[in-house]
């Protein structure tokens, strides 16, 4: 509780806006910062649907791409902003990837153009893992980044922007860059809800050869890792991973899946990897252990469990 209360001592209320607050992550985030006693905010382009809806958030339906619509609402004097904006889409630019791009990073210059700085303390970037592309693993933040897709441009593209302003104009910005996020309530079109549907059915469904190495972080462990970056000093321009830092291949999670359920039968080799997929994403975590005095405590196992229960109550 400490960080908490020493950050906030001087705001009887603390005001945040949550870009993509209706999201996956943004929804588990909100919960938390409703228990919290925040005033919280959330721009989306959609609606939050019933299992997304938290009580007590100002909730806006604008596309941040089309400023007009959202300056009233940015013109707000918040003190933190975390920017969950966009959506993984792993197309390729002749397949309508300028879109992608202008999603995340040109959307992310109108917030910045619009947002007050008067009140602001933090603004916390969401990237990716993507950015990293095929650098050799375990990925650390001094790596020269190299995206292998429209999405991923957009990303390191707002990673440097965004370190630019902090060094031009001390704009204070901290750059989270998310590997493999999972949890309860995860849309179905993702990887491993996908993977757990199919076990609970108990189909055969094809998978890939599952040979590549990815890391996984449960929903809770990235939560607090975001809400320690609205408040850690010294952390401005920094591009901080948040991960496990424990490198499992795609097809050890699927085994874990079927193991727990003990249904399902995943044929592995029939899904061919996506041109240019990175063969192995798993992260160094010192700098978070180090500036932010986090690490990720939830063990796959256990996520796992939890995530599979969650599905199991739904049905």
């Amino acid at each position: 509780m400490g960080y908490w209360q020493s950050a906030l001592e001087n705001i009887i209320q603390p005001r945040i806006l949550i870009i993509g607050g209706t999201g996956f992550i943004g929804h588990h985030l909100i919960k938390a910062l409703i228990l919290k006693d925040f005033s919280v905010s959330s721009i989306s382009l959609n609606k939050p649907t019933k299992q997304r809806f938290v009580d007590g958030v100002k909730y806006y339906t604008v596309d941040i791409n089309v400023p007009k619509s959202c300056s009233d609402i940015l013109n707000s004097n918040f003190h933190y902003v975390v920017n969950l904006g966009g959506y993984i889409d792993h197309r390729l630019f002749k397949d309508n990837g300028r879109g992608l791009i202008e999603s995340h990073f040109i959307a992310l210059q109108n917030i910045i153009e619009l947002l007050p700085r008067d009140e602001l303390r933090r603004f916390v970037q969401i990237g990716s893992s993507d950015e990293y592309g095929n650098s050799d693993s375990p990925q650390n933040e001094n790596l020269r980044e190299q995206p292998i897709s429209p999405y991923s441009l957009a990303k390191v593209a707002s990673t440097h922007f965004l370190q630019m302003l902090y060094r031009t104009e001390k704009f204070p910005s901290v750059i989270l860059r998310l590997f493999l996020t999972y949890g309860p309530g995860q849309s179905s079109s993702r990887f491993l809800p996908q993977i757990i549907r199919g076990c609970l059915n108990n189909e055969r469904f094809p998978v890939s050869a599952g040979e590549q190495i990815r890391d996984f972080c449960y929903i809770d462990d990235t939560v607090d890792a975001i809400i320690k970056a609205l408040f850690t000093d010294n952390i401005n321009g920094h591009v901080i991973n948040i991960a496990s830092g424990k490198p499992i291949s795609i097809k050890s999670v699927i085994k874990e899946v079927q193991g727990i359920i003990a249904k399902g039968s995943p044929i592995f080799g029939e899904l061919q990897y996506r041109a240019g997929e990175s063969q192995s994403l798993y992260a160094n975590v010192n700098k978070s252990k180090k500036l932010l005095g986090w690490e990720s405590k939830v063990l796959v196992e256990e996520g796992l469990k939890k995530t599979i229960d969650s599905y199991n109550n739904l049905l």
